[in-house]
């Protein structure tokens, strides 16, 4: 159903318009949602007891939850939605006017804009060829006197050098900010993304590996840190006095409908990665003749597998493979575009030749835990037949 594309999301404009009477239960979409477990019932109990705002007590138990599965003395909090938690993320540490923040220009736009919207001014780095992520060794080139953090992005499942990255940080005195919208799930030598940082942030939106529609959450272990983040995230009001606000804040809860859908997803959360994981074994194995390049990861990463994604060897035939697999009712997403070559962050020095290329060339193939291998093989097949044709 329609209700169900959370992508986005539905088949393009123009794949309808060629085909204005197709059947559109016959489409694989990138991305679908499962909610087969406790969401309903999670959610009616909500409706019943009239607690439907930013009170009740799936907010505390998705919170406690959440912080659980990532170990390492984490405290969570959850916000509305993963842009609001980077967001928070950056004003509790202080991060503002005359500071730089060091951020991939190959990335989700949400991670550069919410550095702009605190004053700051994003310095955008290289990625590293293979795992498409921020490359440490650039990083190196672009801290200035004035920069006060490193914000990486762990991309479609994948993780960053976290460990590199944490020594430059402690070598210069910076913070970082893990934007671990796409990663949940993630280990590093069995640690989970987000617990390297200063702040780690993640996204609950429909496309990702568990959703409560919108939402996002934050995650720290240190607790004065958490706790300033708990109080600015509700206008900043003091927990002693009521309507009292003691410092700037913003409305960037979450409501308990919301919490109590992502109680009820982290409660599957085990068997939803098992399967996006066999889901990423089955497209390497099944593509691995074709002339497509994979996203790779460093040793001692475990991905979450969140949306598989690869690079067609020729860029120019990136658009028409996408436009002959929506012809053939599946659906499939380019990578991000670059952050320097938008309008209001385009540089009028510097270029990013490895970011522009993956950008350039990559495509993210259907990948929602209800896949089949039927649906895999058909995927396969189309994208075979689009590189042949």
């Amino acid at each position: 159903m329609l209700a169900n594309w959370v992508m986005d999301g539905l088949p393009s404009q123009t794949s309808l318009k060629k085909e204005p009477h197709q059947d559109l239960q016959s489409w694989i979409p990138v991305y679908r949602p499962n909610l087969s477990g406790n969401e309903r019932r999670y959610v009616l109990e909500c409706l019943d007891s009239t607690w439907i705002s930013s009170k009740g007590h799936f907010i505390d138990d998705f919170e406690q939850a959440f912080a659980r599965q990532l170990g390492h003395d984490t405290q969570a909090a959850a916000v509305c939605n993963g842009t609001v938690a980077l967001h928070l993320a950056l004003h509790v540490l202080g991060i503002g006017p005359g500071d730089e923040v060091i951020v991939p220009t190959f990335t989700y736009i949400a991670s550069v804009n919410t550095i702009a919207q605190t004053g700051a001014t994003p310095v955008f780095a290289e990625c590293h060829p293979e795992t498409w992520l921020i490359d440490p060794a650039d990083v190196k080139k672009r801290i200035t006197p004035k920069t006060k953090a490193i914000l990486p992005v762990h991309l479609y499942g994948n993780a960053c050098d976290m460990k590199e990255l944490a020594a430059i940080a402690k070598s210069q005195n910076l913070l970082i900010i893990e934007d671990c919208a796409e990663s949940f799930g993630t280990t590093l030598d069995g640690q989970p993304t987000g617990t390297f940082g200063t702040i780690g942030t993640f996204s609950f939106f429909g496309n990702k590996t568990i959703t409560t529609g919108e939402g996002g959450m934050l995650v720290a272990s240190n607790p004065a840190l958490m706790d300033n983040i708990r109080i600015t995230k509700g206008q900043g009001m003091s927990p002693e006095r009521r309507y009292w606000h003691d410092r700037l804040g913003f409305n960037y809860r979450m409501t308990n409908i919301q919490a109590a859908i992502g109680l009820a997803q982290l409660e599957r959360l085990n068997g939803i990665l098992a399967r996006k994981r066999q889901i990423g074994a089955m497209y390497r194995k099944k593509l691995q003749h074709l002339p497509v390049t994979f996203q790779q990861a460093q040793e001692g990463v475990e991905s979450s597998e969140w949306l598989f994604s690869l690079l067609i060897a020729e860029a120019e035939k990136r658009d028409p493979v996408m436009d002959f697999m929506a012809q053939r009712h599946i659906e499939t997403r380019p990578v991000f575009h670059c952050a320097h070559l938008m309008p209001m962050y385009r540089q009028n020095e510097g270029t990013f030749p490895i970011a522009e290329n993956i950008a350039n060339r990559g495509i993210s193939l259907p990948s929602y835990p209800d896949l089949t291998e039927s649906d895999i093989d058909r995927v396969c097949e189309a994208l075979e037949d689009s590189l042949h044709s």
